[in-house]
């Protein structure tokens, strides 16, 4: 093939095309546990999530539940992946194999989101959140008293004794949640997220009709399952409140969805250097915890 401003013009418009159906084609699962924010900025201010709205009797002059004085600023961050592309290849009428890693390039695009959500659920133990506590951490400040999220008991289906301190305990702690006033958060837990080695042992909870001892099953249909292959550790697992339509317990703040960009000017260093084009995805995002007591997570470490 000739290479002219006009044929690389038709092959980096149909690489673009190629990316843009294969960036809608492939659907992540970020949306179970994950909210979309817009973001306008450098960064957003999250103060708004010192307060957890609700509803109560009006007597009296009204009481007004201010947003913390508090900054919880998060900047975006720039996310990139980038191919080369041989100018021999394109000489040669090689452009079949970058076809295909220009589909494979619009997965890990869309899957950018997951990536995301999948690196706040890794660092959830350790990470802070907007009260400046970790995500999942026993001393969360709620008025004058702190208040858990986090446990410590394996996954465990072996009898309803274990069941019950490990699953059982999760979804207890987050029914009994209350605001500052005392109120009933009114949260019901609906589902389970494990990583890989816990999936047997998930289904059992929230599936099977008798548990390991051949005991009753408490927990069966109460919580659907959610199996993240992302998740590093093989012991730690958590339950999520997913219904809610304002707030999920992850928030992705996104600035720039992924676009294809691609570098095709014959002046170029690379170009004349190396005689490689260039083209590829950027986006700008970053991932926010938003209401901890939207989620409950046990780290695994005690049997």
């Amino acid at each position: 093939m000739l290479i002219n401003k006009e044929n690389l013009r038709s092959i980096f418009t149909g690489l673009k095309t190629i990316f843009n159906n294969a960036l809608t084609a492939k659907p992540g699962t970020w949306q179970t546990t994950a909210m979309e924010v817009p973001s306008t900025g450098a960064g957003e201010d999250y103060a708004w999530l010192t307060r957890f709205p609700k509803m109560k009797k009006w007597v009296g002059d009204k009481v007004i539940k201010a947003i913390a004085a508090v900054k919880f600023y998060v900047a975006n961050e720039d996310w990139e992946t980038t191919i080369a592309v041989k100018r021999n290849d394109i000489e040669d009428d090689r452009m079949g194999i970058y076809q295909t890693q220009t589909k494979m390039a619009a997965e890990s695009a869309a899957e950018l989101r997951d990536i995301i959500v999948d690196d706040l659920k890794n660092n959830a133990f350790t990470a802070t959140c907007f009260d400046g506590k970790a995500f999942y951490a026993t001393n969360h400040p709620v008025g004058k008293t702190v208040v858990s999220n986090k446990g410590t008991k394996k996954l465990s289906s072996a009898t309803k004794a274990a069941a019950v301190a490990s699953l059982g305990a999760a979804i207890t702690a987050i029914m009994n949640l209350k605001d500052e006033e005392g109120m009933p958060l009114r949260l019901v837990p609906d589902t389970l997220e494990v990583p890989a080695a816990l999936l047997a042992t998930a289904k059992t909870l929230c599936e099977a009709d008798k548990l390991d001892d051949n005991s009753p099953n408490p927990y069966r249909n109460v919580l659907k399952v959610l199996v993240n292959p992302a998740l590093t550790s093989a012991d730690a697992w958590m339950v999520h409140v997913t219904s809610k339509d304002s707030i999920k317990p992850f928030v992705i703040q996104m600035r720039k969805s992924p676009v294809f960009v691609s570098q095709t000017s014959e002046e170029n260093d690379d170009v004349f250097n190396r005689g490689e084009y260039k083209f590829g995805a950027e986006a700008r995002a970053t991932g926010v915890y938003g209401f901890w007591q939207l989620s409950y997570g046990s780290d695994g470490s005690v049997a």
